[in-house]
């Protein structure tokens, strides 16, 4: 059951009452600047419709965009069983509640399989079809790969690759339709953008076919400069009108200067027959840039527009879906806008509180570097199905398919699949590749100390034919020779096995500092602190800081903690064949004192002794 709270003006207020009611939202929301833990008491829906442009249609998975709204904000569905389930709020008007999606999504891959509409209107966005671009269907984004913060909550981004887009069924209620008035507003990332078509929110065809000019109304953020000359290298807020992404009046505007912060707000507005407005500003901080007020392309289609009232998110009105970007939230309104509604909602998206990273993945998954510098890859950008080839390609930040998670089952994982072994053969020489993840041995991964990763049921390493790092070279396994072919770094690490089915942790939920203590806590694929790298002076790596012995100390009961890499003795771990943890210069073991596994065991050193609370596995 979805609520939310509308204060819309009774027509008998009018004109004066309107602009003294976004004044006092204004006045309201900039107050809430001091504090960012929690939400401002009214939204941005509730500004836009005490200014008399209700919204249509408003899609965030970060937090309620109307001060009462408490229904589901987006579905999350597991790649392992194909459940799925709805990650609602931490209360009424507040932000994502991410826990729920991190619980959901244990053990296995999550995508975002619907985005709710908070209005009334039930404008929900699924997964775009295909469309005359000549692209496949749409699939959705995975869910947890970019985390940020907001309000002091972590909550998920989504984040947009090549191949993944949503839409409306067909025209969307309320949406504006040939000429009508319009705005729409998103917030996302100027850090993960690029020049492809298209990274759009907005309004597009009911139908995923370029049926011409002026039947689209969609913001977009993107590097693309369609009519130069443009300023910069951008990114640019422009307005994909259709077959054109407008800075300015037929095109081109100078005056823009761009936008490449972590958080961009990107605001579009038009009247629909003769005028449209675009502005950018920073999310985090500050007031928005006015880049074009003014006259509508006066090429054919756009005066009056023709807009179809569809709705797209992360691609072009065709279903053109080459594009990345990164969408947090976003709405469209019926009606032309007042400025002072948008700084308004400004104001309120700077009291939301983004913070966090927006340019590469963030989550436990990270890159597997190999041969050469190269990162190990899915053929086919981001889109690998059953038998994609793996192999080499120069590294890139906003691939998704090089980001890989390795499991608690020593599996690893890209794009809601394994790094499989074809045919789950042992044989010298065959080909890795993509495949649904099933918990065969030709699955399993270990890290080794010498940089090789392991097959165990082949007892054969990953290996790139002869040493050749060439972009597109297919990998194989191979007999374990300790040479540079076979140098694959996991550099998000692996969950390091610990007694009573636990997980070496670090205290304080992906934040620890030097001093931090490493303690025992149930297993969470999603934490990045109980991703440990193996590092090839053998010692083990979280958050940027190294496992390390209070005070480099060597005696029996030292506590262990996280602290700055930096070569010491305290800092060195060896796995023994008994499954231990031996410290060397200690001669000491990790050990979980007198066998205690409750969630916060404190972890020491002690006696190597064989027990059960010294079995530790490095996957």
């Amino acid at each position: 059951m979805r609520a939310f709270r509308s204060a819309v003006l009774p027509g008998l207020r009018g004109r004066l009452g309107a602009v003294l009611s976004v004044l006092a939202l204004l006045l309201g929301a900039l107050a809430g600047l001091s504090a960012p833990a929690r939400a401002a008491g009214s939204a941005p829906c509730d500004i836009y419709a005490a200014a008399g442009t209700p919204c249509v249609a408003a899609h965030s998975t970060v937090r309620a965009l109307f001060a009462g709204y408490n229904g589901p904000l987006y579905r999350v569905t597991r790649a392992s069983d194909g459940a799925a389930t709805d990650i609602g709020l931490l209360a009424t008007g507040g932000y994502a509640d991410a826990g729920r999606q991190d619980t959901f999504c244990g053990g296995t891959t999550c995508r975002m399989t619907k985005i709710y509409d908070q209005t009334s209107r039930h404008n929900d966005l699924d997964p775009g079809p295909a469309g005359t671009a000549g692209m496949g269907a749409d699939r959705a984004a995975d869910a947890s790969e970019l985390a940020v913060t907001a309000g002091g909550h972590k909550v998920y981004g989504i984040w947009i690759s090549p191949g993944v887009g949503y839409r409306s069924n067909g025209a969307a209620s309320g949406v504006a339709v040939d000429g009508q008035p319009e705005g729409v507003y998103m917030v996302a990332s100027g850090t993960h953008v690029g020049s492809a078509c298209c990274f759009d929110y907005g309004n597009a065809e009911r139908t995923p076919a370029d049926t011409g000019n002026g039947h689209m109304d969609a913001v977009s953020i993107a590097t693309t400069c369609y009519f130069a000359p443009c300023t910069g290298n951008g990114p640019w807020v422009e307005a994909d009108l259709e077959n054109g992404m407008f800075q300015g009046d037929n095109g081109s505007n100078p005056a823009n200067r761009g936008n490449s912060s972590t958080y961009v707000t990107a605001v579009l507005k038009n009247d629909g027959q003769t005028r449209y407005a675009l502005k950018g500003g920073n999310s985090q901080t500050g007031s928005l840039s006015t880049w074009w007020d003014g006259a509508l392309p006066s090429r054919g289609g756009y005066r009056p527009m023709q807009q179809e009232g569809g709705i797209i998110l992360g691609t072009g009105g065709d279903n053109s879906n080459w594009n990345m970007g990164t969408f947090f939230e976003g709405a469209m309104v019926s009606g032309y806008p007042s400025d002072a509604a948008e700084n308004a909602v400004q104001a309120n998206v700077v009291a939301a509180g983004y913070s966090g990273q927006t340019n590469v993945p963030n989550g436990p998954q990270a890159t597997i570097t190999g041969p050469g510098g190269k990162c190990v890859d899915v053929a086919a950008d981001d889109t690998g199905v059953n038998g994609a080839a793996v192999q080499l390609w120069d590294c890139q930040s906003y691939a998704e398919d090089q980001h890989w998670t390795h499991n608690p089952d020593t599996s690893l994982g890209t794009i809601s699949r394994c790094l499989d072994i074809n045919g789950n053969s042992t044989a010298n020489g065959t080909e890795v590749e993509l495949w649904d993840c099933n918990g065969v041995g030709g699955q399993k991964w270990v890290q080794q100390a010498d940089g090789s990763l392991r097959n165990p049921q082949s007892g054969r390493c990953l290996d790139a034919p002869n040493g050749t790092t060439a972009n597109g070279t297919r990998l194989r396994i191979w007999d374990c020779n300790g040479s540079a072919a076979q140098k694959f770094s996991v550099n998000g690490g692996a969950p390091v096995a610990a007694p009573g089915g636990k997980c070496v942790d670090v205290a304080a939920d992906d934040t620890g500092v030097n001093g931090a203590a490493v303690q025992l806590w149930d297993c969470q694929t999603w934490s990045v602190d109980q991703h440990w790298f193996h590092r090839s002076d053998s010692s083990l790596s979280t958050l940027g800081r190294c496992l390390d012995i209070n005070g480099n100390g060597t005696a029996g009961g030292t506590q262990v903690e996280l602290w700055d890499c930096n070569g010491a003795g305290g800092q060195k771990w060896e796995q023994q064949a008994d499954g231990s943890l031996r410290n060397p210069q200690s001669g000491r073991c990790l050990d979980a004192p007198d066998g205690t596994t409750a969630n916060g065991t404190r972890l020491r050193i002690w006696d190597c002794n064989g027990s059960a609370a010294q079995k530790f596995k490095l996957n």
